[in-house]
């Protein structure tokens, strides 16, 4: 895989990935904190960093049908979540873009 090369956020409130520590994404970023993944609460974030997308796959979610990419870690590859490709429900296309970290994945630095 070669050198990796992290990206580090100056933001006062930061969340990274639980297992390594690498940054993920700023609190200001963060869309909505009522989203619910596969092993619980998680967040909404229009922005993430040091992540690498896996394949493209349909899934069947709380809120009907999406096709998603897993996010994974750049330098563990721990699952973190997930990318929203594209919503098929009308109401559902604000996620188009975004980002789902699973609150179980994350942990907090400088709060």
């Amino acid at each position: 895989m070669g050198q990796i090369i992290q990206e580090y956020l100056s933001g006062n409130r930061i969340y990274c990935c639980s297992n390594c520590h690498a940054h993920a994404a700023d609190h200001e970023e963060v869309v909505s904190k009522q989203f619910h993944g596969r092993y619980g609460r998680a967040y909404l974030f229009n922005k993430v960093v040091n992540v690498f997308l896996g394949p493209k796959e349909e899934r069947n979610l709380i809120t009907g049908l999406h096709t998603v990419n897993d996010i994974y870690c750049i330098c563990c590859q721990q699952v973190l979540g997930w990318k929203y490709d594209t919503a098929y429900e009308q109401r559902e296309k604000y996620k188009e873009g975004k980002f789902i970290i699973e609150k179980k994945k994350m942990t907090k630095e400088n709060w």
